[in-house]
């Protein structure tokens, strides 16, 4: 067999193969024999039809698979000779032969390229600092507090943090506009269900009261017919009703998980929480410039066959994820080419990453990822038990594997590039900043 191979670009390669048809028939000779030995065929016995029927029958099926396995095996030769490492599957094309006695034949592929690990100093990390304190948890607990409010009539006019029940018609043009009328419809005023300007004509209102008033919506609205139109808007007030937020006391923190309903116990909870979900908020924002770092420190090509597996995982995760919420994905179809720049980012990093694991011994050892998953169990009520579910199961536990190896990436670059601490408050890091 003799074989050549051509490079076409960066990282796709071509090998031109021979294969003597005298192999060829040889194979195709010793496949119909085996298959002679156990073929049913109407009118003989297993094992005894002759082998001219067995090659009228099964003839261009041995033939076929006897073509495959020697241009397999021809590549398979090649590739070990030139060491190459290929990315996703060749395709295999007949060409037209030089030679007599012989079928010639390409095969197109790409190879993964080479990844050296680039000079990341000149890179800037900026690093989130933030201590939890007294006044986050406080907040915190605040917050827990709201989402616990209970609502008790009142006979006052509405203000903010009520909740209040209307009846309202919007008009446009003197027309009923779609989506501009609803009855016994409930709203806490402040909360932001509402456009602005609509709570504020409701604040101040009483129950029985009505009124007309004027509105425009903004000019981003996402009903794109009442984006910077002014309407008309006929309220009729039913109800109002006052917030009552839930005392710091053994029930609420009994509503919360804590059986004996200690507070200060509830407050550790709280603060153990935050600690955990600040560090997991400011990994990520490190990690995220770490990835935009390496990234643009590693100018490479990636093989288009991983772009396109890695596209067809994403749409099926994402059709998964939308038949999982109800939705009918046969009605939606998923198109992997919608996924296509986050699937080349993510081959890309992973091959830069691959590249850094082995140059740089970034390997998770096992201590590492134990206490990883001993840290996520301290979430739950009986930790010992996330930790025996890990271990029990080999996939699980590699993912865990692979979180590990991905921090150890980020710590390495984060000591090799200009990395700077700093102060944030707690609600932008949480995303509650205005």
């Amino acid at each position: 067999m003799e074989n050549n191979q051509e490079t076409q670009n960066a990282l796709e390669r071509r090998i031109d193969m021979t294969v003597p048809l005298a192999d060829i028939e040889k194979e195709v000779d010793a496949r119909l024999k085996r298959m002679a030995r156990s073929v049913k065929l109407p009118g003989f016995r297993p094992g005894k039809v002759p082998l001219k029927i067995v090659a009228q029958n099964y003839g261009p099926q041995a033939r076929s698979e006897a073509i495959g396995a020697a241009v397999e095996k021809c590549f398979g030769e090649k590739i070990r000779e030139q060491n190459l490492r290929i990315a996703g599957s060749p395709q295999i094309e007949p060409r037209e032969s030089g030679e007599d006695g012989a079928l010639s034949f390409s095969a197109v592929f790409e190879v993964y390229p080479e990844v050296a690990v680039g000079d990341l100093s000149g890179q800037q990390v900026e690093r989130p600092v933030l201590t939890v304190g007294d006044a986050e948890v406080d907040k915190t607990i605040g917050v827990l507090r709201k989402q616990r409010t209970t609502f008790a009539a009142v006979e006052r006019a509405a203000q903010e943090g009520d909740r209040v029940v209307i009846d309202f018609t919007g008009r446009k043009d003197g027309e009923v506009f779609e989506g501009g009328a609803a009855e016994d419809f409930p709203f806490v005023i402040g909360a932001g269900s509402m456009l602005k300007d609509f709570e504020t004509a409701v604040s101040g209102m009483s129950v029985g009261e009505s009124k007309t008033f004027d509105m425009t919506f903004p000019e981003d609205y996402h009903a794109a017919h009442l984006a910077g139109q002014t309407v008309q808007f006929e309220v009729a007030l039913k109800v109002v009703e006052a917030p009552n937020l839930p005392e710091i006391d053994a029930d609420f923190a009994r509503a919360l998980g804590v059986a004996d309903g200690d507070v200060e116990k509830l407050r550790d909870e709280v603060r153990n929480n935050l600690e955990r979900e600040v560090k997991r908020r400011i990994q990520a924002r490190v990690k995220e410039q770490v990835m935009d770092a390496l990234i643009a420190t590693h100018p490479i090509e990636v093989p288009k066959a991983l772009v396109e597996a890695e596209s067809r995982q994403l749409a099926e995760n994402a059709r998964r994820d939308m038949e999982m919420r109800g939705m009918n994905t046969k009605d939606l179809p998923v198109d992997p080419a919608w996924f296509k720049d986050q699937a080349e980012r993510r081959v890309r990093l992973g091959l830069i990453m691959a590249e850094l694991v082995k140059a740089k011994d970034l390997a998770a050892k096992p201590e590492q990822i134990k206490s990883l998953v001993e840290e996520m169990a301290q979430s739950y009520e009986d930790p010992s038990e996330l930790v025996r579910w890990y271990y029990s199961n080999p996939e699980r536990l590699s993912q865990a594997e692979a979180v590990v190896i991905e921090d150890n990436v980020v710590e390495w670059v984060v000591s090799e590039a200009q990395t700077t601490d700093k102060e944030v408050s707690f609600d932008e890091l949480m995303g509650n900043a205005a």
